[in-house]
């Protein structure tokens, strides 16, 4: 099943408060012109090994999935919260080649509140800094804003990730706060994280800044 991208010649309308609880998840892929996000699955955790293998991208994250059995691990944890109901697992690959080089996903969702938050993200080095997260986070906001119906989207970094930070408030999200020792990580380090959130109604202005940053 392809996720829609959006209705052009539907205006968009934040649900009202009685709109009554959001819809179940259903896997679904979403596509773009750079990536399509697939839905995880244990055949991906060989696609995506020699990316994960990459130490450096676990540095400022809870878990550590650089090895293979930690990365299976990782998958399994996010396949259990999909059977739950309450997250969508994908993986990130690149249109062109056809290679897994990541994984995202939405999570913690809150039907009666129609709220998700996007995160456990993480993409190969090679790929940073490159249209890949921008337009994984338009896939992502477009199906939970405009497919979903959702009202609010929550986002939360490490504190210390001055780039996922700076990364997130370019899409235009509002940071909230920080939760001090919110968690403690597998390094053993006790984390403070910063929250940030998109709303429904400020949708349609932060999905025109994310189609002109990939326009360019």
């Amino acid at each position: 099943m392809d996720g829609a991208r959006g209705d052009a010649a539907r205006p968009f309308a934040p649900p009202p408060g009685d709109a009554g609880p959001g819809p179940a998840l259903s896997p679904v892929m979403l596509r773009g012109r750079h990536v399509r996000l697939e839905p995880l699955g244990l055949r991906h955790v060989a696609l995506l090994a020699p990316v994960a293998s990459d130490r450096e991208l676990w540095r400022l994250t809870r878990e550590d999935a650089s090895t293979p059995g930690a990365l299976r691990a990782y998958v399994e944890r996010a396949l259990a919260a999909a059977a739950e109901g309450s997250a969508l697992p994908f993986a990130i690959i690149e249109q062109e080649s056809g290679r897994a080089i990541g994984s995202t996903r939405l999570g913690n969702y809150a039907p009666a509140d129609r709220r998700i938050e996007i995160g456990w993200t993480w993409v190969g080095r090679p790929w940073q800094r490159t249209a890949v997260n921008t337009e994984a986070k338009l896939l992502l906001l477009t199906h939970a804003f405009e497919t979903l119906g959702l009202r609010r989207v929550e986002l939360k970094t490490d504190v210390l990730n001055e780039r996922s930070r700076n990364a997130i408030l370019r899409l235009g999200a509002t940071q909230e706060g920080i939760f001090r020792e919110h968690m403690v990580t597998d390094s053993g380090r006790i984390r403070d994280s910063v929250w940030f959130s998109i709303l429904a109604r400020e949708w349609p202005a932060v999905k025109a800044g994310l189609t002109a940053a990939l326009a360019r």
